[in-house]
């Protein structure tokens, strides 16, 4: 291989927004790094379901929609 131009793979500081911290490796150029979901917080690995509704478009749409759907 050839010197000098691999980038510097190095340990990076994770932080989830739910608490939860971790160590990981990358060529990034930070040391510490913020994520919004993390495998402990999501849905996909918990198997409990979150519904985010800042502007309320779930009820707009169930409003609208939702005895399309019930039988």
């Amino acid at each position: 291989m050839k010197p000098e131009i691999h980038p510097d793979y190095h340990e990076v500081n994770v932080t989830c927004s739910c608490g939860n911290k971790f160590i990981t490796k990358s060529a990034m150029s930070k040391t510490e790094f913020n994520i919004e979901v993390c495998s402990e917080c999501h849905p996909f690995y918990t198997g409990k379901q979150k519904i985010v509704d800042s502007a309320g478009r779930v009820d707009k749409f169930n409003q609208k929609y939702g005895n399309m759907f019930q039988r």
